[in-house]
């Protein structure tokens, strides 16, 4: 079986020699019928002056002009004179009676030929002739009179084209030379360019690189993470599926650059700037990114960037709904231990045979414990919210806050939209717990959530700082933060995601700074069939 060829260097140096010996030969025989073309109008021409001399000899003009048979072998004598010292292959002088008077072939002399007189107009005329010598260059002149204007015969010369073609072969050689010479050259640079192609290729074969752009796309469309590549001058040379899905990137975005593509955001900057950025988080209007970028270099030179993005929405709304089920475990362990220490105390109090002052103790936990538990069943009937609040309860008592139910709160048991109302009031309390971090007691915190037929209200307010005049405009922007200290490393986020999921729900979001801050969120109800 015929072996097939793979390397990518033998293929080109293969077909660019094979382009070169085809266009070379075609060349060649062009060329040689080129030359063969011009040594016959050379050696016509030839033809033409041995002719036109022979036709100027005195005797030969004086015997046609005479018109007589007698001088003959003086005009035979002459003809073979000069075909011995031109090398022509005959010389035949005619009358205007188309009667022979010298030929190669004495037996011919005298007599006529079939043709007419073609000189008898006294042009030259040239031309290819085919007769008992062979194929000739030929070339026929009118021999004139003494006056110079009758013409009285014709001289007709040929060269065998035998000497053509061996004055052509004579000249072949240093033309083969030249066209090997031009052969060697080009398979040099042929040479030459499939070793530069090569190393261009990084030594890669074409099944190599073709099998690699399969593996490509098929990596890059079936991975979860958006993937952007982009060049120097910030044009995108690589992006995904998943990438384009993520930053709402128009169709065609390919070859575009990455500022023409994506509005202005954080998003963008973090982007298209020159640092390397690893793990960091974006809001957007979908959702929650992580976005990493890489700058790449080859041999120590600038070759753009590679760009990663990984939704995590869903994992930080899942995040979200654990630290809601924490802080109830939590929340649930510490009544525990606290039931246990009032339960220890109230089973002293009996042993001290003091009935009334155990009975007095039990009215007092009754009425401080059980008010919240009350309001948070008669006011929210979904448990996954009451588990929520419960633990910010807890933490709020630590952290010696009063965290309040508003009165108007009323939420049913299987609330619209449930993940999303997890995230906004996680974030809101979290926040406002922030805020009063370091503010002197009283502290309170203030939960409203309001379930109606068209909307879901929630709002949560403080008696803290409130929010400065300035940072108002910017509070809801990733990264952006007014804490400071510790509570800064992990902050810029909450705010930013209670206002992305408004948006993205169809919702407002409203902030007021008078006595604290008072964050209000309203989102319209899902309706039928949306």
């Amino acid at each position: 079986m015929r072996r097939r060829i793979r390397r990518l260097s033998s293929l080109i140096l293969l077909a660019q020699v094979a382009i070169l010996s085809a266009s070379l030969l075609i060349g060649f025989v062009l060329f040689t019928w080129t030359a063969r073309m011009n040594l016959t109008s050379d050696y016509q021409a030839r033809a033409a002056a041995i002719a036109q001399t022979f036709a100027a000899i005195p005797d030969v003009r004086d015997c046609l002009a005479a018109g007589g048979g007698s001088c003959d072998g003086t005009v035979q004598e002459l003809a073979g004179t000069a075909l011995h010292r031109t090398g022509a292959a005959y010389v035949v002088v005619i009358d205007m009676n188309r009667v022979r008077h010298s030929h190669p072939d004495p037996a011919l002399i005298g007599k006529k030929v079939s043709e007419d007189v073609v000189a008898r107009d006294g042009e030259v005329h040239l031309g290819t002739d085919i007769g008992s010598t062979g194929t000739t260059a030929n070339a026929r002149v009118p021999l004139f009179a003494d006056d110079g204007r009758t013409v009285i015969g014709e001289v007709s010369v040929g060269i065998r084209e035998s000497s053509v073609a061996a004055e052509l072969l004579g000249e072949l050689p240093l033309y083969t030379a030249w066209f090997v010479l031009a052969l060697g050259i080009g398979a040099l640079v042929s040479f030459g360019l499939a070793s530069m192609l090569k190393r261009r290729t990084f030594g890669l074969e074409l099944d190599e690189i073709a099998r690699l752009l399969q593996e490509r796309e098929a990596t890059l469309h079936g991975i979860r993470e958006g993937v952007i590549a982009i060049d120097p001058a910030g044009r995108i040379t690589v992006v995904n599926d998943e990438a384009q899905r993520l930053l709402h990137l128009p169709d065609g975005a390919r070859g575009r650059r990455l500022d023409d593509v994506l509005v202005a955001s954080p998003i963008r900057d973090a982007l298209t700037g020159t640092t390397e950025v690893k793990d960091a988080i974006a809001v957007t209007d979908g959702g929650v990114l992580v976005l990493n970028r890489m700058p790449v270099s080859l041999a120590g030179r600038p070759h753009g960037a590679v760009l990663t993005l990984q939704d995590r929405t869903e994992v930080t709304g899942l995040t979200r709904e654990l630290d809601g089920e924490r802080s109830f475990a939590e929340s649930i362990r510490a009544q525990q231990h606290e039931f246990s220490n009032r339960m220890h105390a109230v089973a002293g109090l009996l042993e001290l045979d003091r009935p009334d002052e155990a009975l007095q103790y039990l009215n007092e936990i009754r009425g401080t414990s059980a008010d919240l538990d009350r309001t948070l069943r008669t006011h929210v009937r979904a448990p996954m919210i009451v588990g929520l609040l419960l633990g910010k309860a807890a933490e709020a008592n630590e952290r010696g806050i009063d965290l309040v139910i508003s009165p108007e709160t009323d939420l049913g048991p299987a609330p619209d939209r449930l993940q999303a109302l997890v995230t906004i009031l996680g974030n809101l309390i979290d926040n406002a717990f922030d805020a009063l971090s370091e503010c002197p007691a009283p502290r309170r915190v203030t939960v409203a959530i309001v379930e109606t037929p068209e909307e879901l209200t929630v709002r949560v307010a403080d008696n803290g700082p409130g929010v400065p005049d300035g940072s108002v405009p910017r509070i809801f922007e990733s990264g952006y933060t007014t804490k400071r200290g510790s509570l800064a490393r992990h902050s810029g986020l909450g705010l930013s995601l209670v206002h992305t999921t408004a948006l993205r729900l169809g919702g407002t979001v409203h902030v007021q700074s008078t006595d604290g801050a008072a964050f209000t969120v309203a989102i319209p109800a899902k309706q039928e069939g949306s």
